[in-house]
């Protein structure tokens, strides 16, 4: 897939609220370090995930479905097999009208899903990390692609 810069920072710079789906409370797992990262940048992180409903995460309560939040969402970002997306970008737009973006993490697609969320006006992000997109467009990628905040004169 290829998506445009200037996409990709529209997409970043109009979400405020995001689901992500198959969220880990295992803070070695990308889906956690992906999730809190984009709650520290100050987006507001709905943790999905129905193994850990109730815990919190983030400052926010873990929620087993999409069908549990209450209010708009922007943005789902989905940390699940490309198997799964379907039933989960079909619950999305049933759910929330004003839903901007579908974004599908490295090494997730899904082309009918994909299609089916465009045709309704959605923009669809696939195989891409929208922490990795926001610190290459934001200009917070450092040594080796890590925001490490460590500056080394040996280089």
């Amino acid at each position: 897939m290829s998506y445009s810069d200037d996409l990709l920072r529209t997409v970043l710079k109009r979400a405020r609220r995001i689901a992500v789906v198959g969220v880990s409370a295992n803070p070695v797992r990308p889906s956690y370090f992906v999730a809190r990262y984009l709650s520290l940048k100050g987006f507001q992180v709905i943790p999905v995930n129905p193994g850990h409903a109730g815990e919190t995460l983030f400052g926010a309560r873990v929620v087993g479905s999409l069908a549990e939040i209450e209010g708009k969402v922007d943005m789902v970002d989905i940390f699940r097999r490309s198997e799964a997306v379907p039933p989960i970008v079909d619950e999305a737009l049933e759910l929330f009208p004003e839903l901007q973006t579908i974004w599908m993490q490295i090494g997730v697609e899904h082309a009918e899903a994909a299609a089916k969320a465009e045709a309704r006006g959605v923009t669809v992000i696939m195989n891409r990390c929208p922490k990795i997109e926001y610190q290459r467009l934001f200009g917070e990628l450092r040594m080796g692609g890590f925001a490490t905040g460590i500056v080394s004169s040996k280089l």
